[in-house]
């Protein structure tokens, strides 16, 4: 059995995590894990031989560079970026500076055979929606945040780079993945620890924005299909679910979930970067996936269990 090299950048993070969990249950796969643990953690990473964690930053050239000569990727995930609506806010230098992130994995892709790169791109970069769900062909790309500006940009390099070199591509457009390995200042770790807690949930505004939650499992299958798909190499892929539904009801649903006595507390609205709704067309995963989605309830449920196993421990 031939083996098989993933790099997976930004792999301490909560996608990267998981999909390095998935990979690593191969024998036949080494999984490299680049990150500079900003915000990952390496508590997150899976254990195995066939798994190789580097701390390193793919902004910095002379830092990636070793690795890729090291080893002889076959395909190489690009997930490593800064991510959460206020900390991208609150660093707009830092996250422009992850276009040379994306701009070292290309070239040092492109120079050593990589077989496809696959990118996380963003729901963001759909901006305010002009259409819901929002298709990848036909919805506009119109927000003006750095951070999906940043997203937009590697998506152009991506194309860019397989029409002048031809190096294929998967971009994903990830909308609200959650988990067992999320930070908590993301908005259902947030939610379920204060309803475990009985403290107040905090919503901004009038908590009538939507989204739509995505387990992290549905992503992560999603993905490996799709780099295992000729029909995917050099497409846009949105992988997250299509149901809507406010933050408000989320956080219902929470309280309702977890038997909580939380109150539901309203903050004033968040200057910018929190769209007024989210939801997009997932007829390609659904394709690819040939399953139903894990349902919120029920992802809700698991983080729940994971939460209590925690607390327990």
């Amino acid at each position: 059995m031939e083996m098989k090299y993933f790099l997976i950048t930004g792999g301490a993070g909560n996608i990267g995590s998981a999909l390095a969990h998935e990979l690593s249950k191969a024998p036949n796969c080494t999984v490299v894990i680049v990150d500079n643990l900003a915000t990952g953690m390496k508590s997150k990473l899976p254990q195995g031989d066939n798994v190789v964690f580097i701390k390193a930053d793919v902004n910095n050239y002379h830092d990636v560079v070793p690795i890729f000569g090291r080893y002889d990727f076959d395909y190489v995930f690009h997930y490593a970026a800064v991510v959460g609506v206020q900390r991208t806010l609150d660093n707009p230098m830092m996250v422009l500076d992850d276009i040379e992130g994306i701009k070292n994995i290309l070239s040092l892709s492109k120079n050593t055979g990589v077989k496809r790169v696959c990118y996380s791109s963003s729901s963001e970069v759909y901006g305010e929606p002009f259409e819901i769900p929002q298709n990848e062909q036909t919805t506009p790309l119109n927000s003006r945040l750095p951070y999906a500006i940043v997203k937009n940009v590697g998506e152009a390099f991506f194309r860019s780079y397989q029409q002048e070199y031809g190096l294929p591509y998967t971009i994903f457009r990830f909308f609200n993945t959650y988990g067992p390995n999320q930070s908590e200042d993301f908005v259902i770790p947030k939610f379920i620890r204060a309803a475990m807690a009985n403290e107040p949930l905090y919503v901004y505004g009038d908590g009538l924005q939507t989204r739509s939650f995505c387990y992290v499992d549905d992503n992560v299958d999603t993905c490996l299909l799709a780099l295992e798909s000729d029909e995917y190499a050099n497409e846009v892929l949105n992988i997250g679910s299509d149901v809507e539904m406010t933050i408000l009801e989320l956080a219902q649903k929470t309280i309702e979930i977890t038997g909580s006595s939380s109150e539901i507390v309203h903050l004033p609205p968040l200057p910018e970067g929190d769209m007024t709704r989210r939801c997009p067309d997932i007829s390609k995963m659904k394709r690819l996936l040939q399953r139903d989605l894990i349902t919120l309830e029920d992802g809700l449920n698991q983080l729940v269990r994971y939460y209590e196993t925690r607390t327990e421990s």
